[in-house]
């Protein structure tokens, strides 16, 4: 999942929220309860609500129905970390490729290869993403840094790693 909005209940709001099934917050500003798609029919409903260690904030989750924020996109946060979300639906996709028919699936058959292959495919996807930078072709450097980008994911996958493991690597270093 993803944080599409922040928002503020007060108790009245919250007794709405469970009673209606539909995420509803308390405006500070104009003194009143809103349910949000209200009025752009953009509901949030409700999963589960869940408070803190605290218990002084809820983590409300919810299936949008629509975007969720007024300007149109699927987050108030915008949809950079959207995007980055890919990423990792990407990566579970590919894992389960691994047990599918290697006749039918490009990926379960990259697996079948073994790990050499794949480390093959890897640089030589390294190689022309490196070409296509130096030459200037945006639109090339695009497709062969995507290409790099899966079978990178593919070898790490292989070798039991995830994009987790890089990222907390990468943050201890920097």
């Amino acid at each position: 999942g993803e944080v599409l909005m922040l928002g503020y209940m007060n108790p009245e709001a919250l007794d709405k929220t469970i009673e209606s099934g539909k995420v509803t917050f308390f405006s500070r500003t104009k003194q009143r309860l809103w349910t949000k798609g209200e009025t752009s029919g953009n509901f949030l409903n409700v999963v589960s609500i869940a408070p803190d260690c605290d218990n002084d904030t809820l983590l409300v989750l919810a299936n949008p129905i629509g975007p969720t924020c007024h300007k149109g996109t699927s987050s108030c946060f915008g949809d950079t970390a959207h995007q980055w979300l890919f990423l990792y639906q990407l990566e579970q996709l590919l894992a389960e490729r691994k047990s599918a028919d290697p006749e039918t699936s490009y990926t379960a058959k990259l697996y079948a290869s073994g790990t050499k292959r794949i480390a093959q495919k890897v640089g030589e996807k390294g190689v022309e993403t490196a070409l296509a930078a130096t030459v200037n072709d945006r639109f090339e450097l695009t497709n062969e840094a995507s290409d790099l980008m899966y079978h990178l994911l593919v070898l790490l996958q292989d070798q039991g790693l995830d994009l987790g493991k890089l990222i907390d690597n990468l943050k201890n270093r920097h």
